[in-house]
């Protein structure tokens, strides 16, 4: 049975209640910002694969490439993707993330706008 990605924005939301706990709240909040990006990338690959006729390479070229899919056609998802894809970056890469603790909620946030629109 194939994954469903959106599940990933479950677990986003499980960590995020976490935020607050000590001493791992850094790494909670950071989780959940990297499986709500996922949960809507790989909702959005899916979605424009089946939908559109895209041809995913399962790659990290794929990143960039769905969102210039979605650029053409449906701009705001692009544009909600490439937030989401900064702000996993962030969390997954350096060692200080300004506002840290609030980007779990916005990423979220996003990430369910993004699922919401290619359903």
């Amino acid at each position: 049975m194939p994954f469903a990605w959106r599940e990933y924005l479950d677990v986003a939301k499980f960590l995020a209640t976490a935020v607050h706990e000590q001493p791992m709240a850094a790494a909670f909040a950071r989780c959940a910002v990297s499986r709500a990006y996922y949960a809507a990338f790989c909702h959005a690959r899916n979605h424009a694969r089946d939908a559109d006729h895209f041809e995913p390479a399962y790659d990290a070229s794929d990143h960039a490439r769905v969102r210039e899919h979605f650029r053409h056609s449906q701009t705001a998802v692009a544009n909600r993707l490439d937030m989401l894809r900064q702000w996993r970056n962030q969390c997954d890469y350096c060692d200080e993330v300004p506002g840290l603790h609030g980007l779990p909620a916005k990423a979220i946030s996003l990430a369910q706008r993004v699922i919401d629109e290619l359903v």
